[in-house]
């Protein structure tokens, strides 16, 4: 007889990061810190370091939704974390997994622009793209409030801007304000037409290349595990603070979180 399988798995699409910090690696050291499986569904490769995306090449959209089923009819798949997309085709293969497996949370990283030099990542026919074609099935969206202002481009406010995307059909929306001019950074969730909750967290000093995807992949993670979605988003944040507070600076760019502090013994020096 087969042994049950305890640990969840986490269906990851994301880009590939020579340098470590975001993509791919992050999805796996972050849902893997949840004590979940990353499944990872290579979007995109890029030739990047901890400074500037310098090139993006998108994996071909039919190799995309291959890597995907293939997984999807082998294993029980708990949760979908979607971080960089790399082309229309590619959002549109995924919008066609996510209609044929409606049941399972899906947790979204729109991402918009390098962290680093701020190059952009998408088209305009991307981003369309996406909230018509994946915003209906995303439990949990995380956009920081640059990506926010960007998806919806005709609101006012970054209120608006939530109520916007939750019509596009999300369930939850949770803007993070570390690019907002605050001091402390405030993130914000948004559900049921209405602001929920806001969270409060201490700026930290320096800029941290994939905060963004191990936030989204640690939520992704815990909902695999069958946590009720603000617990999930709660419990993320703190996990992804505590990674960027022991965070370290590898290259001459942003710092790198250290998604793996919990694994460091308490007497190592």
């Amino acid at each position: 007889m087969m042994a049950t399988n305890t640990i969840p798995v986490v269906l990851c699409f994301s880009g590939n990061d020579p340098c470590g910090g975001a993509g791919i690696q992050a999805d796996i050291e972050a849902v893997a810190s949840m004590g979940g499986l990353a499944a990872p569904v290579i979007t995109a490769l890029t030739v990047q370091d901890s400074q500037y995306v310098m090139r993006l090449e998108p994996v071909d959209a039919m190799l995309v939704i291959e890597q995907a089923r293939a997984v999807l009819e082998d294993m029980p798949v708990a949760a979908i974390k979607i971080g960089l997309l790399g082309s229309v085709e590619n959002i549109e293969v995924i919008h066609t997994l996510l209609h044929d497996y409606p049941d399972i949370p899906v947790v979204l990283d729109p991402i918009l622009r390098a962290g680093g030099d701020g190059n952009h990542l998408t088209t305009e026919a991307m981003q369309q793209a996406m909230r018509q074609l994946l915003l209906p099935y995303v439990t949990v969206l995380t956009p920081n409030s640059q990506e926010a202002r960007a998806l919806a481009h005709e609101a006012d406010t970054l209120d608006a801007c939530a109520h916007e995307l939750l019509e596009d059909g999300c369930e939850l929306v949770l803007i993070t304000g570390t690019h907002e001019d605050t001091q402390a950074v405030e993130n914000r969730l948004y559900g049921n037409h209405r602001l929920l909750e806001t969270f409060n967290w201490d700026r930290l000093p320096h800029s941290y290349h994939g905060s963004g995807c191990t936030l989204a992949a640690s939520i992704a993670g815990l909902l695999a595990h069958g946590l009720e979605p603000f617990s999930a988003v709660h419990e993320a944040q703190e996990y992804t603070w505590q990674a960027l507070a022991n965070g370290f600076r590898l290259g001459m760019g942003q710092h790198h979180p250290n998604r793996l502090f919990w694994a460091r013994g308490e007497n190592e020096e």
